[in-house]
């Protein structure tokens, strides 16, 4: 059965939370990524920043509908939605966009795990890591070369 250990590439590009928005899409363009692990200054795992935390930048504001009834507003949405999605517009760094959501194996877990988390979360790469630093990341095509032989 291959391990995460075995299909995983071993050269990682990291990014750092002060990283700025602007040397992520470059960082992105220049390599061919669509996702990076986010790491502090030791190494260790935060989280993930992906194309899409940076392409909600440019996306258009969805005001949330509200209600004012006699002298109170009463939100029909959820105002920390919009909160987030004002802050990931204005972002200017990493650590104000990225998802702090963790999904990650260790190097000895079954490659099947690792499918199982991309399909459930619905991300195109999980990071591998031992003792909170990231070893490794596997993406989908990693996936998709196991399955040619």
């Amino acid at each position: 059965m291959l391990k995460a250990k075995d299909v995983m590439t071993k050269e990682v590009i990291t990014v750092r939370p002060e990283t700025t928005v602007a040397e992520l899409a470059k960082i992105f363009a220049e390599r061919r990524i669509s996702s990076a692990p986010v790491v502090n200054e030791a190494g260790n795992l935060l989280g993930m920043v992906s194309e899409t935390d940076l392409v909600e930048q440019d996306k258009s504001l969805h005001i949330p509908t509200v209600v004012s009834l006699f002298d109170w507003v009463i939100y029909l949405e959820s105002d920390k939605r919009f909160e987030r999605e004002l802050q990931k517009m204005t972002a200017q760094t990493v650590g104000e966009i990225y998802s702090k959501q963790l999904f990650y194996v260790a190097p000895e877990a079954p490659v099947s795990e690792v499918a199982d988390i991309m399909s459930r979360e619905k991300v195109h790469a999980v990071p591998v890591a031992e003792a909170g630093c990231v070893v490794g990341i596997i993406g989908r095509i990693d996936l998709i070369r196991t399955m040619m032989g």
